[in-house]
């Protein structure tokens, strides 16, 4: 641990910083997998839902500044254009 106050406060506010993060992340990680399975399955309903949830949990990521705005919207687009073909495929 540091000696300096200011660089003891910075290392609590990195750990907190770094467990939110994570938990965002994790999140974001479970909405696409839920959407990917609901498109491989051809569920059309389940994969719609899945993914206006989806695009939700990605984009309060962007905001939060866990994700970068492209990378947000490079998933959206590829999400849907997966869930888009599991549709056309019906």
């Amino acid at each position: 641990m540091s000696k300096l106050k200011s660089a003891a406060k910075r290392h609590k506010q990195s750990l907190k910083r770094r467990a939110r993060n994570r938990h965002i992340r994790s999140t974001v990680k479970t909405a696409v997998k839920e959407v990917r399975t609901a498109a491989a399955e051809s569920n059309v309903e389940l994969a719609g839902k899945a993914l206006s949830d989806a695009v939700s949990v990605i984009a309060r990521a962007g905001s939060k500044g866990v994700l970068h705005k492209k990378t947000v919207a490079r998933k959206v687009a590829r999400l849907a254009k997966a869930v888009h073909k599991a549709t056309a495929s019906q």
